[in-house]
């Protein structure tokens, strides 16, 4: 960092003034503090020096001292503050790296060492140790400060952080902890003044001497000017002095370091992608909210350096041009800038010129083109609170505020351009703020037209949309007022009690009409949750902040360590509302916003944004330990919410595109079901209700893509519909689960979850949760629970029935493993049943195969009669299927059926209907050699010639997949014997061309005698010869098979092909060779090809010089 500049001129005193040597001494412990500190200090903390010198020609030295001396900061909390934001500690390190936690360690073991203040200078050496085989490093820091602020630092370290560096800290905690020990002058020029001419001419040389390579050309320069007569130096009275401390007109603000700021926000942005860069700018926006806390007018300073840098990201101007949206992270940070800016712009102390400078600088900002636009179609000039409201807004109303939402643009800083038409000047506001005992007492109603309390003599606050008041509470919090922002939201509180309560007399006057109509429109159009400025939030967290138990801390980073330390609260009364506390309150206050019957935002990140914000909020609420108070507050709570119609989502009448209010009620009824589990169960159940999917699938249709949540693009709106939908379902679980033992909520419960979960997938993973809960490992089974379970996954199958998915078969094999749960009834019914439940291939190759595995009926326990039944009921199934489907069928029936005779029999015969009734020959062959395998060669044999029958290979087709099946069958034909294999000879023969796959067949059956015959006696002792029957067919069909062949390969042949139609020949020869004159049909066949392919000289040639 550069050294100090100078603050000031000071003129030069005529001569040395008298030195009071005891003006420091030390003040007795126990004594009432010297009236010179106590106006020094009053002095030092809001005069510049300047000034007194100003107001007083004449200032005594030692009222000088004490100014100076009193002019350091005295509270380590604003150095903690400017020394804790740089980086994120890592993991394991809590507060190890943080500067000033590092300074204080400098400072405890002694590393801090000639410390010198002169006037309003202070300068010291910091000894830092160094690493292991280091030496120790030495960093000189000197530090400028004016009316307790702390004006420019330097250290030689050459920090490149936002802050302090952990020197300054150390050197800085030394001043405050050890003022007294600090050796202090005052400022340099009071010095100088008492020297006479040799003197300062000895300081100047001494001066110049110990530090001539730095200053030698500076001294040498500024005594030229001196010098010359007519100089602008001598034009000026006095000289700078840099321990003189600040004038009159500069600013009074801490030291930041401006560029390092904008370079640090820059490089976060550009690491935008990464969690921790987001994670260090929320942490500098915290910083933020701590400096206005402090009053720190750095605070609005640094938040304009940050956001001028966000304008400049250029991933803005990318996603403009793309017309894509910006990232969720970038997102988010946007929203916390524009709140932040709301919090600066109503801030209750700012000066009128500093506003309207902020205000001219959002205008420009918003009118950029790059400016993010806010998401959500949330309007700016909403309804605002009023003792009464309309149930339905009218059309022309609700026409009015939809435009006035999606006309014009809204960017992220029009809230906070918007807050600049408000004020605090307000009388009633005012008395708000100003006292926790304000009543009718104390002021008339006069003629106004709003009443200021409620029938209790509560102050109320009315006239403003419901966000805006929430955001002046913020402001108070935000600006270090929080007594004045828990008055105001007790007033709005108040106010929101009074307007439920007409609401409700609104409703109970019109409920018959609108429970006759079936629907309603939506009263709120805009909810408070998800609402760009957070308003329940807001008013939650500035009830419960009066309400915790432990001491605020200086925590740098409080949510970094490994551990996060559980809040607690306590019930701290309200004042002027006996039996009130703010505790109950901000409970009350979350419930009526989470509670809020609301239309769901535009907008993929607004909606995602409720969904969030309703998260931050019941985990705030979870943090509170419920007590009597508060069980009661939460009952009377629900009950409003039930009775609440259009104004409460969980009204008996609902919009059709209302938010739906899944995780409020399991929040709800979690903490109800202890205290009032009919309560409980009555709001959940109400809960469970998804408008949007109702009015789609209308008396249990079942939606187009069953397996999975409703596509979106059948609501296009609805971009979180998935997310919805699993809160609903994990309501549905909780009920399910503290429902386990009480068939008459189970069942209650069970209707429900029929009626309003649209999705299988959703509806299976309930099944599946039921299931597990009903069977724990070390109780017995809850048998209505597991029927529960059991009648969910049938409804699931007869849901996705149609629609074949990998999933399907994970669920048909849970639906047989929870049958078995319950016994061997349910298992049977779900056979008995398949038609509706399961596809053939599903019902004979998983339910009847699970259901018989041994595994199985060891779960089951079955004595030999029921067990018999079992697999009679499988066997039927597997019959069935196998009609329904032989083709996919046909071979598991078999396999099931293999111990009892009659459905073998019975499934054999299916086999060979099918057959007749086109049947692959793929298929057929397969169960051909299950049937070889099963020891049976002569149904084997049978199966084998139906699939022969089917089949047709061509004579280009030497590597059908077919081939070896024709090769199996004709081996079995030669084992059973001569008859058979006559018989299988003219299926061949008729069905395959292929000349070497006849050779094939006929070389292999020439090689050894046919097997046994039907009756078992061998009928041949030599093996069959190629001239003579049944094989002489065959014979004679290779041959042609290969005379027809050439003359096809003849026809388009390249030379390229040649070598392969001399071995064609070859391979043809061989055949030939197998008949009695084969040689002379052979030498024919040659003489007659090159007769009419003579123009294919080089292939004719070729034939010649190979077989003559």
């Amino acid at each position: 960092m550069d050294p100090p500049a100078a603050k000031r001129s000071r003129g030069c005193p005529a001569g040395p003034e008298e030195r009071d040597a005891g003006a420091g001494a030390v003040r007795c412990r126990g004594r009432p503090e010297a009236l010179l500190d106590l106006s020094a200090k009053r002095v030092a903390e809001s005069w510049a020096f300047e000034q007194v010198e100003e107001r007083f020609s004449r200032v005594p030295e030692p009222v000088q001292k004490r100014i100076v001396f009193w002019s350091f900061p005295r509270s380590e909390r604003e150095i903690c503050m400017y020394s804790s934001l740089g980086y994120q500690p890592p993991e394991g390190e809590h507060d190890a790296r943080v500067p000033f936690t590092r300074g204080l360690h400098l400072l405890q073991s002694g590393a801090v060492d000639r410390v010198l203040q002169v006037g309003f200078h202070l300068s010291g050496n910091v000894r830092e140790p160094g690493g292991p085989g280091e030496p120790e490093r030495l960093y000189h820091v000197s530090i400028s400060f004016d009316r307790c602020k702390i004006t420019s630092v330097s250290c030689g370290c050459d920090n490149r952080d936002l802050f302090y560096c952990a020197h300054v800290v150390a050197l800085s905690l030394h001043r405050i902890r050890h003022a007294r020990q600090v050796e202090l002058r005052l400022p340099i020029s009071e010095t100088l003044s008492q020297m006479n001419r040799d003197q300062l001419q000895k300081f100047v040389q001494y001066l110049i001497s110990a530090h001539h390579t730095e200053v030698l050309p500076t001294a040498q320069r500024l005594a030229d000017e001196i010098l010359l007569l007519g100089s602008e130096i001598n034009l000026v009275h006095g000289a700078p002095d840099p321990t003189a401390g600040a004038g009159i007109e500069d600013a009074n603000c801490w030291h930041l370091d401006e560029e390092q700021i904008q370079e640090q926000v820059k490089q976060l942005l550009s690491n935008g992608g990464y969690y921790g860069a987001s994670q260090q700018l929320r942490s500098m926006f915290c910083k933020v909210r701590e400096m206005l806390r402090m009053r720190d007018s750095n605070g609005a300073r640094m938040l304009i350096l940050m956001t001028e840098q966000f304008l400049q990201d250029p991933r803005l101007a990318l996603w403009r041009q793309q017309g894509a949206g910006m990232t969720d992270k970038c997102r988010q940070l946007w929203d916390e800038l524009g709140a932040l800016w709301v919090c600066v712009i109503l801030s209750p102390h700012c000066k009128p010129e500093e506003r309207t400078s902020w205000l001219q600088l959002l205008s420009k900002w918003d009118k950029l083109d790059v400016c993010p636009l806010e998401e959500g179609n949330y309007s700016f000039d909403g309804p605002s609170l009023q003792p009464t409201a309309a149930l339905i807004p009218g059309p022309e109303e609700e026409e009015e505020v939809m435009t006035m939402a999606a006309g014009s643009r809204h960017t992220v800083f029009s809230r906070a351009l918007q807050a600049g038409s408000l004020h605090w000047s307000d009388d009633h506001l005012q008395r708000i703020l100003a006292s926790d005992s304000y009543s009718p007492n104390l002021t008339g109603n006069g003629g106004s037209d709003k009443p200021s309390f409620d029938p209790q003599g509560r102050p109320l606050w009315l006239g403003e949309p419901f966000p805006t008041t929430c955001a002046r509470v913020d402001t108070l919090r935000a600006h270090g007022y929080p007594r004045q922002a828990l008055r105001l939201a007790s007033a709005i509180v108040n106010t929101l009690r009074l307007q439920q309560r007409h609401q409700l007399q609104i409703y109970k006057q019109q409920k018959k009409e609108l429970l006759q109509k079936g629907s309603t429109c939506i009263t709120n159009m805009e909810g408070w949750v998800g609402h760009p400025l957070d308003p329940i939030g807001c008013l939650c967290r500035a009830l419960l902040e009066a309400c915790r138990l432990e001491e605020e801390t200086l925590a740098i980073y409080p949510d970094s360590g490994p551990e996060k330390r559980k809040v607690a609260y306590q019930h701290v009364p309200v004042p002027g509302s006996p039996g009130e506390s703010y505790l109950a309150m901000a409970l009350e206050v979350a419930l009526l916003g989470l509670g809020q019957q609301r239309a769901l935002p535009d907008g993929l990140y607004a909606q995602d944004k409720v969904v969030r914000n309703e998260e931050q909020l019941l985990a705030l609420l979870e943090e509170v330990e419920l007590d009597e108070r508060l069980v009661q507050v939460l009952r009377k709570q629900a009950g409003q919410l039930l009775e609440g119609g259009p104004f409460s989502g969980f009204g008996e009448v609902l919009f059709r595109e209302s938010v739906p209010m899944h995780t409020c009620a399991r929040y709800l009824f979690t903490a109800l079901l202890p205290h009032d589990p009919d309560l409980a169960y009555r709001l959940a159940l109400r809960a469970m209700r998804l408008p949007v999917l109702e009015t789609a699938f209308p008396a249990g249709e079942p939606p187009s893509n069953p397996l999975d949540s409703i596509m979106s693009n059948r609501f296009p709106r609805w971009f979180i519909l998935g997310h919805l939908e699993t809160r609903q379902c994990e309501l549905a679980s909780a009920m399910l689960t503290a429902a386990k033992g009480d068939p008459k909520w189970l069942h209650t419960v069970l209707g429900s979850i029929q009626q309003n979960i649209h999705s299988p997938a959703l509806l299976f993973k309930l099944a599946q949760d039921a299931c597990k809960t009903a069977t724990p490992a070390s109780a017995p089974p809850d048998t209505t629970l597991l029927g529960i379970a059991l009648e969910l996954g049938l409804q699931v199958m007869r849901m996705t029935l149609n629609t074949m998915t990998w999933r399907r078969r994970e669920m048909v094999r849970w639906l047989v493993s929870c049958a078995t749960e319950i016994g061997p009834q349910a298992l049977m019914n779900i056979m008995q049943n398949w038609y509706s439940l399961f596809t053939p291939v599903e019902a004979a190759t998983i339910v009847a195969v699970t259901g018989t595995t041994h595994a199985t009926l060891l779960r089951l326990q079955l004595d030999a009669a029921r067990r018999e039944e079992l697999w009679a009921c499988a066997r039927t199934l597997a019959l069935q299927c196998a009609m329904k489907d032989p083709q996919n069928c046909a071979l598991p029936a078999l396999t099931l059926c293999e111990k009892n005779q009659a459905a073998f029999e019975a499934a054999y015969q299916i086999v060979l209907d099918a057959a007749a009734g086109g049947l692959g020959h793929a298929h057929l062959f397969t169960m051909a050699r299950y049937m070889e395998h099963r020891g049976l060669p002569l149904r084997a044999y049978k199966l084998a010639t139906l699939a022969l029958a089917q089949l047709s290979i061509a004579f280009n087709q030497d590597s059908h997949p077919a081939v070896n099946d024709v090769l199996w069958a004709c081996s079995l034909s030669h084992s059973l014997g001569r008859h058979e294999l006559s018989a299988i000879v003219p299926l061949i023969i008729r069905s395959i061309h292929c000349a070497p796959m006849l050779s094939d067949i006929l070389r292999r059956w020439t090689l050894s005698a046919p097997g046994l015959g039907p009756l078992g006696a061998r009928r041949a002792a030599k093996p069959l010869g190629a001239d003579r029957a049944p094989l002489c067919q065959l014979l004679d069909a290779a041959v042609s098979a290969y005379i027809t062949t050439s003359h096809s390969r003849l026809t388009h042949i390249s030379p390229r092909h040649y070598s392969d139609f001399i071995e064609f020949l070859g391979k043809a020869r061989e055949t030939f060779l197998l008949a009695p004159d084969g040689h002379l049909q052979f030498a024919q066949f040659l003489e007659n090809l090159k007769q009419t392919y003579k123009g294919k000289k080089k292939l004719m040639l070729l034939v010649r010089e190979r077989f003559g």
